[in-house]
């Protein structure tokens, strides 16, 4: 367990010299996977309809047998397929693990020591071993028509929440969960120091939550980062300039029974994590959410653009 610990923690480093870079170079460089099963979930958003299928590509270039089981549904369903064994590799995301799993409510501003944390917690309580991490953070965020910023001067959340202590006209539309917990609107409310009146919040269904702010019914509407409709729509995502919003960067989480059969995974998904950036990561999710492609072409599509498989 020590020796895994030691190994599991190193996703905040950069990835060994000898490896291929995310600049290029084949994932066969890294490492051969050849003989492992590997059955890779993913939840039923676009984002990790990509990741799971970046992950299926990547293992299966480096001989790895792989079952995908993408699109599994919401993330207490894929949570449990990995502690039950169902699965044996996917993508969750550092604030979740910390808010939703283990119950946390201490703010840890720093992602390199979020990371730490829930990747020695998850590997000593569960078994499970946190690969490294991406840079992108698919947070909570609030949005603005394009245009309706730049009348308002609508930058940062101080800016929303003195519009609405202000009593300016429009609508704040969150989605269920962000309503309901301690850590979503009333924390928000508490941390910015507004209060939105009853009869101009709406609670939407996420997905509605985008179209409605860029016709306006929204004023401002709660989004995730790199959700791909954000430039597909001309939104403008506020500054969370209190930093309230947990950090969520994504990593793979593997079972320690199927890492330790071939700990070079972690030399092979390593450059990928890498090259998944906001701005990259933004494009993907666009790709399939805006422009409505599949997310296994987008996929393979980009690995190969990479020069991580031929």
């Amino acid at each position: 367990m020590a020796a895994v610990t030691a190994v599991a923690l190193a996703g905040c480093g950069g990835l060994d010299a000898s490896g291929p870079s995310a600049s290029g170079g084949s994932l066969a460089e890294a490492g051969n996977l050849e003989g492992v099963d590997y059955i890779v979930g993913g939840k039923n958003f676009d984002e990790q309809l990509v990741l799971c299928e970046i992950t299926v590509a990547a293992l299966e270039s480096v001989g790895g047998n792989v079952t995908p089981r993408c699109n599994l549904g919401g993330t207490d369903v894929a949570r449990q397929a990995l502690l039950s064994g169902d699965i044996n590799i996917y993508w969750d995301y550092t604030g979740t693990a910390w808010a939703s799993f283990f119950q946390e409510t201490e703010r840890i501003p720093d992602d390199n020591e979020l990371y730490r944390l829930v990747a020695e917690r998850d590997l000593q309580e569960n078994q499970l071993v946190w690969l490294d991490k991406a840079d992108f953070n698919n947070t909570y965020a609030f949005a603005v028509n394009g245009d309706r910023a730049r009348e308002e001067n609508l930058v940062t959340l101080s800016d929303m929440a003195a519009y609405i202590r202000e009593g300016k006209p429009g609508t704040v539309c969150v989605e269920t969960e962000y309503n309901s917990r301690d850590d979503g609107l009333r924390g928000l409310q508490q941390a910015y120091d507004f209060q939105v009146p009853a009869d101009r919040l709406q609670v939407l269904a996420t997905g509605a939550i985008y179209q409605a702010t860029q016709n306006g019914d929204c004023t401002f509407g709660l989004v995730f980062t790199t959700d791909g409709r954000i430039p597909g729509l001309g939104l403008t995502v506020l500054e969370d300039n209190e930093r309230y919003h947990v950090t969520y960067n994504a990593a793979p989480i593997v079972r320690e029974e199927t890492y330790t059969q071939n700990e070079a995974i972690r030399q092979v998904m390593a450059p990928i994590s890498t090259a998944l950036d906001y701005e990259t990561m933004l494009r993907l999710n666009g790709e399939v959410s805006s422009e409505g492609r599949d997310a296994r072409e987008v996929a393979r599509t980009w690995l190969t653009e990479e020069g991580f498989t031929g």
